[in-house]
């Protein structure tokens, strides 16, 4: 009887532990759940290249810091009240697309016939959902109907006129080619023109830093949001002077963009043949899933080793899953804002660290 008294005594001592320690760890859990619903954030970047503060006078280099903020900004507000990564990223982009300053919807470059041809990619790293069009020649904000190829379609990409007519299966307002037209864009192919005319031989242009960075120019947003999902947006009007229908990295999942919730979502700018034979977006992953580095170790290996093995230069932003951000690049410069979950804003153009706002 002594005896049973005293395992019935060891019993419920024991469940009254185990319940402790269950308690403990539900709150442990709950504690974790509360703090992914607050951790947030969003990487802008506007291009990068040969970017030097000897080239901006004070008015056009705040006139690019005053946009960046205004795109971070405007897709920090969405995650701040719960949005979805996707509109944060669809929202900011549309505020640089909107603008003459990026080589993206308004601001977009000219092809060597005089003509704008723009690509745009997004993809959610919920669901591996992607979508992209290249080529588009009167969609206002191509970033736009990239999300309704990945949201409104079975497919990922789409082409020209047949993006333009899914379009306008949609009800898309199709711009009148004035639209897209500026007057910095328009001289920029000018004097690219004449310079290639005074090389002897067509690859030697690109020893030209001018012509070589007519490469350059793109627009891109990631995004963490408080659901826990990451996504990934990049447009551009591609590279001043390309011809036959060139398409660069930017609508290409993998190589100008790419999104996964187990790791990063990634945007690219940059030199578009070398970033899409070196599966940019999507190696930074791999690299954080396979090989287990973190998120700016990844950035780092891809930047600065393996795309300039191959020649190419250019950049990247990225978040991770926590939160976590790399603004990466080899160039002179790149536009980039970010902002967290605390509210603390960086803006950045030269190659030294980002400014706190």
């Amino acid at each position: 009887m002594r005896n049973l008294t005293f395992l019935v005594i060891l019993f419920l001592l024991i469940s009254c532990n185990n319940d402790k320690n269950n308690h403990s760890s539900i709150k442990n859990i709950d504690q974790v759940h509360a703090e992914n619903a607050n951790n947030y954030g969003i990487v802008i970047h506007g291009g990068a290249g040969t970017i030097l503060k000897e080239y901006l006078n004070d008015s056009l280099e705040n006139a690019y810091k005053t946009k960046l903020k205004e795109a971070v900004l405007a897709g920090n507000e969405i995650l701040k009240n719960g949005g979805t990564a996707i509109d944060a990223v669809t929202n900011a982009i549309n505020i640089l697309e909107n603008s003459p300053l990026f080589n993206a919807g308004k601001g977009a470059v000219f092809t060597n016939k005089g003509t704008i041809e723009l690509d745009a990619s997004i993809m959610d790293g919920k669901n591996l959902n992607a979508g992209a069009v290249a080529g588009v020649r009167k969609i206002k904000n191509p970033i736009n109907l990239a999300k309704d190829v990945m949201l409104k379609s079975e497919h990922v990409m789409l082409y020209g006129d047949g993006a333009e007519t899914f379009a306008q299966h949609l009800n898309y307002k199709m711009m009148d080619t004035s639209y897209f037209y500026t007057k910095k864009r328009y001289e920029s192919l000018q004097r690219v023109l004449k310079k290639e005319k005074e090389k002897t031989k067509a690859s030697m242009s690109f020893q030209d830093s001018y012509i070589k960075d007519a490469k350059f120019g793109t627009v891109g947003c990631v995004a963490l949001d408080k659901q826990g999902n990451l996504a990934a947006g990049t447009s551009t009007g591609g590279m001043t002077n390309k011809r036959f229908n060139r398409i660069g990295d930017s609508p290409i999942i993998g190589a100008g963009t790419y999104a996964n919730n187990a790791t990063c979502a990634v945007s690219a700018t940059g030199w578009g043949e070398f970033f899409i034979r070196s599966v940019v977006a999507y190696d930074i992953s791999a690299l954080m899933e396979y090989k287990g580095l973190s998120l700016q170790d990844a950035a780092k290996e891809v930047i600065h080793n393996k795309v300039p093995a191959l020649g190419g230069d250019g950049g990247i932003i990225a978040i991770d899953k926590d939160g976590n951000i790399a603004m990466e690049f080899n160039t002179a410069g790149m536009y980039r804002a970010s902002m967290n979950a605390k509210g603390e804003l960086t803006i950045g153009i030269y190659s030294e660290n980002e400014i706190n706002q």
